[in-house]
């Protein structure tokens, strides 16, 4: 069996409610619902999951929800500041509903990263995907953070334009990238995991305003033999997903079930450490056989490294 693991960063949902109903997210279909549940991080287990864990000092707060619908979260970003702990939603905020003492806080605290879903450059294209959101409420959003920024003498939080790339809206990739631009925003395309929801329609225009290899993820694995996300395995090792309640998830994409163990109640390194999670991360790796109750074996991801017989390397992590 693998060796333990005693990771220095973490992955704490904290919301896994959103106020959108993007059509083919698993929290807008309740896919999420039997293992993940709609839920809120708790001050209180926050505060508990710190001070146990002296050695995290980078936790991921986004998920499957919307960060900002946590009525605790203004709490939570100045407890982890106090205690030097930096946070980030690598995974996505839709910023619709933000209220002004949370972005001052976000900012007055250096909040490391947002990164925001914006797929469009106008309420006619962004809102065919990211139903019930509003692109002005976002785009004001986003400017309240660059005047608190300027306030406060800071860089913090960085801002990435994170801009799922559709059929539905590839002509405007030029044009919000120039915003982006103008905001001070990164600009990063991002390929759509559902091949089939509004495909791309003019590939040689997307590959040459974006820089990808391929049009879509199928296209990713055929020409490179890997999924388009498989990186995402590694947080098993190095971030590993822990839900609000305490669950362990594992990675940021599982949502059929968990891998023993809660966190909150268990201990973080005890938790990732339950004999499911180590059998899961030597079955990554192609060292022993599948398990029914192991939540990757429902994932496309490890289905396609056991149909191409290649596994997670984690010399080569990316």
């Amino acid at each position: 069996m693998t060796e333990k693991i005693n990771p220095r960063a973490a992955r704490l949902e904290a919301s896994s409610f959103c106020q959108l109903r993007c059509p083919s997210c698993p929290t807008t279909t309740r896919a999420i619902h039997p293992h993940v549940g709609s839920g809120f991080l708790r001050l209180d287990d926050f505060k508990k999951f710190v001070a146990s864990n002296p050695q995290v000092r980078d936790i991921e707060l986004s998920n499957y929800g919307e960060i900002f619908l946590n009525p605790q979260l203004l709490e939570i970003v100045e407890h982890a500041f106090e205690k030097g702990v930096v946070l980030r939603a690598a995974n996505g905020v839709n910023l619709n509903n933000a209220r002004a003492e949370v972005l001052d806080a976000m900012v007055r605290c250096g909040f490391a990263f947002l990164n925001c879903s914006i797929d469009g450059a106008s309420q006619a294209t962004y809102g065919k995907y990211r139903v019930r959101g509003n692109f002005d409420t976002v785009m004001a959003n986003i400017r309240t953070i660059n005047a608190l920024k300027t306030k406060y003498r800071t860089d913090k939080p960085l801002l990435c334009w994170q801009f799922v790339v559709f059929g539905h809206n590839e002509h405007e990739i030029p044009i919000a990238r120039k915003m982006a631009r103008e905001l001070g925003m990164n600009f990063a395309p991002k390929l759509s995991w559902d091949d089939d929801y509004s495909p791309i329609k003019d590939p040689a225009f997307v590959l040459r305003e974006t820089g990808f290899p391929v049009a879509s993820r199928a296209e990713w694995t055929e020409r490179f033999g890997t999924s388009y996300l498989q990186g995402i395995c590694h947080e098993l090792w190095d971030r590993p997903q822990i839900n609000y309640d305490g669950k362990v998830l594992g990675c940021c994409r599982n949502f059929w079930g968990d891998f023993g163990g809660n966190a909150f109640e268990d201990g973080f390194v005890e938790a990732v450490n339950h004999e499911k999670a180590r059998y899961a991360r030597e079955m990554l790796q192609g060292r022993v056989p599948e398990r029914a109750d192991i939540p990757c074996t429902t994932c496309e991801i490890y289905l396609s490294m056991k149909a191409k017989g290649r596994f997670l390397d984690r010399s080569k992590k990316r």
